[in-house]
């Protein structure tokens, strides 16, 4: 279990975040932002190396971005409150691009994070060859 001694803190540097952002990044955003508590591993994740911070996520109850807190903790949990805001801020940044790129019927976010997977994958291989 992850500490949750900064989540108060987490979800106050998120709505400070939120507050940077144009009004139009939120239209059709019905499911909100959520700041889980839980520590995400990728599927594909080798010895828990690949940490989920965010999600943006379409189903059929709407469209919505998860934060996962202990994601953040274990990656960032060290930081001061600055740091911590600027690498939340990319997380989130990077989730809303998601969201307004799916509104716009482009992805090219999408197509830049499977070319990370495909990259991890190749160095999983290697190494295990």
């Amino acid at each position: 279990m992850v500490s949750l001694e900064r989540i108060d803190e987490v979800n106050e540097l998120l709505d400070e975040i939120c507050e940077e952002l144009p009004s139009y990044a939120f239209e059709h955003l019905n499911g909100g932002i959520t700041l889980s508590e839980e520590v995400k591993y990728h599927p594909e994740s080798h010895n828990e190396d690949l940490l989920i911070l965010g999600q943006y996520e379409r189903s059929i109850l709407g469209l919505s971005i998860t934060i996962f807190y202990g994601s953040v903790y274990l990656m960032y949990g060290y930081l001061d409150r600055e740091d911590l805001k600027d690498k939340l801020r990319h997380v989130l940044f990077h989730e809303f691009t998601h969201h307004l790129e799916f509104l716009a019927r482009n992805y090219d976010l999408e197509i830049e994070d499977e070319e990370f997977m495909e990259d991890y994958r190749k160095r999983w291989k290697d190494y295990e060859d």
